[in-house]
């Protein structure tokens, strides 16, 4: 049924897609104002639209600000569907792009260590545009009784958006550089290091053990440790990445194809985000003998597990993350790696990487949310969600 052919009552808006736009426009914000170093002004918060054309512009810096609003554009479409749709929808999108990269340049009036740019301003909002324009044809398709939404529900349990948007954000996380492959959520680990020592003490001193593991994995050999611990860490991640989306699933979804299609993605995104930020020749320097043991063993547990029960499945899942944000907090920082982080210069790419940094901290927490939120406690730890459906 085409998109045109609709009723009324087959449309719907996706409330999922406008939190998603919600959080898009925050993240977005932060990442412009980043890192909040206000100054005064000798020019005007407006003056930057009028001024000549900066001397020195590469089309890297093109295409960069017309990727970073596409998704703005996307989201922007997306959520007014279905009241309005097609042009008028593409319209919306462009002048939010305007609108908003319009206020980020002003206020980066006042940001030293920014420049306000009318190019900026232009490509941004050409960006809203093109990603409006992306969108508008995939509204119906995707939030209507069209044949993304017939595959959706062929494969995915009806109430599987919160899942599928966690999903659609694993690979992202990955983009940031890390100390273990899928080592995400070391944010504890940030939340100590702003403390002063006794207060990290003290926090390492809630959980029986914790300080005494600390200080018996810093005495081990470096190189096996690392080895162990990275491999550890690698299967962890690669577990719960496969089992997550396996909990929203039906039984007559292609599961492993599925799965393989999201870790290649995660892979993809490191490499990429590696080859483009470091140089080619380091696109694939997480492919250490820790990484590739982690993520086989994680692909074997998969194949164990993903025909399990779903409230086991979601257990296992639960078990994994929890071993892993263990592991990736209380683990000593590999100093290769700090030296690596201390002399990354990020140059262009700074406010993407701290679009990515956040995502990289907070995704298993998110992630750690929704699996709790499976279990009613009414109902001694079992699923909340049904069983397994054909």
């Amino acid at each position: 049924m085409s998109g045109g052919s609709l009723k009324p009552w087959q449309r719907r808006a996706s409330p999922l897609v406008r939190q998603a736009l919600l959080a898009l426009v925050v993240l977005m914000v932060y990442a412009s104002l980043y890192p909040f170093d206000w100054q005064g002004a000798t020019v005007g918060p407006f003056d930057f639209v009028l001024a000549p054309l900066p001397r020195y512009l590469t089309w890297f810096d093109v295409i960069v600000n017309v990727l970073g609003y596409l998704p703005l554009g996307i989201a922007v479409v997306l959520a007014l569907h279905p009241a309005w749709r097609g042009a008028r929808a593409v319209f919306a999108a462009f002048a939010a792009g305007l609108v908003l990269s319009g206020a980020m340049e002003s206020l980066q009036t006042y940001l030293p260590s920014r420049v306000s740019s009318n190019v900026d301003l232009a490509t941004n909002a050409l960006g809203a545009l093109i990603g409006g324009a992306i969108a508008a044809p995939l509204a119906s398709p995707l939030l209507d009784r069209g044949w993304l939404r017939h595959w959706r529900l062929a494969w995915f349990d009806r109430r599987a958006s919160a899942a599928l948007a966690l999903l659609g954000l694993w690979p992202l996380a990955q983009a940031y550089p890390q100390q273990f492959l899928f080592g995400t959520g070391a944010l504890m680990r940030q939340i100590w290091l702003s403390l002063d020592p006794g207060a990290t003490g003290t926090l390492l001193g809630w959980v029986p053990g914790l300080a005494h593991l600390r200080r018996d994995v810093a005495t081990l050999d470096p190189i096996a440790g690392q080895f162990a611990w990275e491999a550890m860490v690698a299967a962890s991640g690669t577990l719960v990445a496969g089992l997550l989306p396996t909990l929203s699933m039906r039984r007559s979804a292609p599961r492993l194809r599925l799965i393989l299609a999201l870790l290649s993605a995660g892979i993809a995104v490191k490499t990429a985000a590696a080859a483009l930020q470091f140089s080619p020749a380091q696109a694939f320097d997480w492919v250490t003998p820790g990484a590739v043991l982690g993520l086989a063993s994680g692909l074997v547990l998969l194949l164990l597990t993903a025909r399990l029960p779903r409230g086991m499945r979601g257990g296992v899942a639960l078990l994994a993350l929890s071993v892993g944000l263990l592991l990736v907090n209380v683990l000593p920082v590999n100093p290769y790696y700090q030296m690596a982080l201390d002399a990354w210069r990020q140059g262009q790419y700074l406010h993407f990487n701290v679009l990515a940094r956040w995502i990289d901290l907070i995704w298993p927490y998110l992630a750690l949310v929704y699996l709790l939120a499976m279990f009613d406690p009414t109902h001694r730890g079992h699923p909340r969600l049904p069983p397994d459906k054909p």
